[in-house]
């Protein structure tokens, strides 16, 4: 029965069940969920590195097979897309969070993990590398595949890729409302777990209006540069996004985003190739999430940040999610790795940034799928000039030009 539920769902039980367990059962009880998450941070902490070259290396790899200088523009718009989305994210959470987040105080309190109960024993589990070392080696390999056309390796990397993904879908996503119950267990035991649910409601609201928001301007500006009907192409896209919000699956909603496409005016050949294309690449909204998320749980804890050191943070994630494994999650645990190593995550933080990205992660799915049509137009457009260009240099006439029968 637990197994049928949604991924979403089990969550919100676990929150539950960890904050009834941390107020009202014995303190061995928090102290048994306290050594799990020990272990079981101990093993995500090891998954790591192999989640990122799983996915990241083969992903890269992929990209270079494909249309030439269309797939170049397209990979060019998905990335800056993703970077806006992040920057977007940064400014609007660090000008409007602190109205509901009193960093200042939590920068002078005292670290509240040091309050947490410390588990009964751990288990040392030491990733084969670095995070680094392992998104460094992503992209040697992955570029370096591309670059020599080789099967071999490639298939290697295809074929490990799918034994991290059954890693992380039968493995690590079953175990997070385990891993999420112990931490909240641990938070209201330690009397930490009603300043951040406070919080978290009001952080989530603020994600959903900052897609919103950013899917209009996309819109807005693929519109008036591809010369199509503002409104008609946002109630042409509500289909693929109701599809995003229920199945939360960028792969599972292409169907559907390419009829989107088509009822936009979008040409076969650019809609078949683009929407499956950012289906992979383009995580504007989840980017937003994860950034905005990210932000939230450092306020939380007094952690200090500028404007700079979140500048690498958004350009290292907008690639490490480029293959992000297609389950619900799948964004933020590759970004795991970026989270621990460029902004110092605890075990506990990850588990809260989990929690709060996939309270979301239908959302931020249709707001990744739905800016894939936005880019659809752009590019429809720019391919469009292409093609006359190389028909007026020939002196033909493009496929997009209406033929008449007779004069």
């Amino acid at each position: 029965m637990f197994k049928k539920l949604g991924l979403l769902p089990r969550l919100i039980i676990a929150i539950i069940c960890g904050i009834l367990i941390g107020k009202f059962l014995p303190q061995w009880c928090v102290g048994l969920l306290a050594t799990f998450n020990g272990i079981f941070g101990n093993f995500l902490g090891f998954a790591i590195p192999l989640i990122i070259l799983g996915f990241v290396a083969p992903g890269i790899a992929d990209l270079g097979k494909g249309a030439g200088k269309l797939l170049g523009i397209t990979v060019a718009l998905a990335y800056g897309s993703t970077l806006l989305a992040g920057f977007f994210a940064y400014f609007v959470g660090t000008n409007i969070m602190p109205k509901f987040i009193n960093f200042v105080a939590n920068v002078a309190a005292s670290n509240p993990e040091e309050h947490l109960l410390p588990p009964y024993f751990t288990i040392d589990m030491p990733p084969i590398m670095g995070v680094m070392t392992a998104i460094l080696l992503a992209f040697i390999l992955g570029i370096g595949m591309s670059a020599i056309e080789e099967k071999t390796l490639h298939n290697a990397t295809v074929e490990f890729q799918k034994i991290v993904t059954m890693l992380v879908s039968y493995v690590i996503i079953p175990l997070l409302p385990i891993h999420v119950a112990g931490i909240f267990a641990n938070m209201t035991f330690a009397g930490e777990v009603g300043r951040i649910m406070s919080v978290f409601g009001k952080v989530f609201l603020l994600v959903i209006a900052s897609h919103i928001t950013l899917l209009l301007v996309y819109f807005a500006v693929a519109c008036a540069y591809g010369k199509k009907n503002f409104f008609q192409c946002l109630k042409n896209q509500i289909p693929g996004y109701v599809t995003a919000l229920g199945t939360q699956s960028s792969a599972a909603t292409i169907p559907v985003n390419v009829q989107c496409a088509e009822r936009n005016g979008i040409s076969k050949a650019v809609r078949d190739f683009v929407i499956p294309l950012c289906a992979t690449i383009h995580l504007a909204g989840s980017t937003i999430t994860i950034t905005m998320c990210s932000i939230a749980v450092m306020m939380l804890h007094g952690v200090q940040f500028n404007f700079a050191s979140m500048v690498g943070f958004i350009a290292m994630l907008g690639i490490t999610m480029v293959a992000a494994p297609g389950v619900p999650g799948g964004a933020i645990m590759s970004a795991l790795g970026v989270l621990q190593s460029m902004l110092g995550f605890s075990e506990a933080q990850l588990g809260l940034m989990i929690a709060l990205y996939i309270a979301q992660d239908s959302f931020g799915t249709a707001c990744n799928v739905s800016g894939d049509n936005a880019i659809a137009i752009v590019v429809d457009k720019i391919a469009a000039r292409m093609e006359r260009e190389t028909a007026t240099q020939k002196g033909k006439r493009t496929s997009r030009e209406p033929q008449f029968a007779g004069k």
